[in-house]
């Protein structure tokens, strides 16, 4: 099995002859670092996409790249509707209105769990606000267009393989304490949203307890609106809090074998 980061909440994973995207994003404005070289025209190869929710960082190049694969999507009804609207063959899409769904899909199976959006706190939207100015009218379309609609966390099993996917981080104690029923191979953890979201994100590693744990959507995607974010703080407290889990942190596209990860 096969990982790769392509930046924000993006994942592009390979199992045996399939190849799945989670929120591939790779858009992004002069501004961003680290710059990404791919283009969603590039994306040629992909059989499912699997999207945690409908904001624009995680939904704007859906489109075009199920159009070019002929993938199917697997996402909330609200995000359907804003793919339809973009002009996506709805045959193509998939909606989840139950939590807990599940589909077999071959040589994999995944399951979707309701969850919800990071709280955006009152430190992080002044500081951003300040940043954009005068240009609020230049990003409002990224917000009403793409409205976030029910948020979805997806668990995986490749083989013997669990692996849980989040795209935001405004998840529940309950919430987190159900899912950590199971135990989890490997957890990628997103970093953007909150002014205390190194402390979030090590909270969904201590109540998850996976053997692994890859943080993602740290990049400066998409400035003003986005920061780069220092994960030091993240790491630091893992490794106190969680000594059992292990963590890789992904360059832009660099990929990850994960049987020799994990040893097989």
């Amino acid at each position: 099995m096969e990982i790769q980061w392509l930046g924000t909440a993006g994942f592009r994973m390979k199992f045996q002859d399939q190849v799945i995207l989670l929120d591939p994003y790779l858009s992004r404005n002069p501004e961003a670092r680290p710059r990404q070289p791919l283009t969603p025209k590039e994306v040629k190869e992909a059989s499912h996409i699997f999207i945690s929710h409908g904001h624009f960082d995680h939904l704007m190049d859906v489109p075009l790249i199920a159009s070019q694969t002929k993938a199917k999507v697997y996402c909330s009804q609200e995000a359907a509707g804003s793919l339809e609207k973009m002009g996506l063959n709805p045959n193509q899409i998939h909606k989840i209105s139950t939590d807990r769904w599940e589909g077999r899909f071959g040589a994999f199976h995944a399951q979707a769990f309701f969850s919800r959006h990071v709280q955006f706190d009152k430190r992080l939207l002044f500081s951003t606000l300040g940043k954009i100015n005068f240009k609020i009218p230049r990003y409002l379309p990224l917000f009403w267009k793409y409205p976030c609609g029910q948020v979805l966390s997806w668990r995986f099993s490749f083989g013997d393989k669990i692996l849980h996917f989040f795209g935001s981080a405004g998840s529940s104690r309950y919430e987190l304490e159900l899912l950590g029923n199971r135990a989890i191979d490997i957890l990628l953890v997103p970093l953007q949203g909150h002014s205390d979201i190194c402390d979030i994100a090590a909270r969904y590693v201590k109540l998850l307890h996976p053997k692994w744990v890859i943080p993602h959507h740290q990049d400066d995607f998409f400035p003003p609106i986005s920061r780069q974010v220092e994960i030091t703080p993240f790491v630091e407290r893992v490794k106190k809090e969680s000594p059992n889990t292990r963590i890789k942190i992904l360059k832009l596209n660099e990929k990850l074998d994960v049987s020799s990860m994990m040893g097989g």
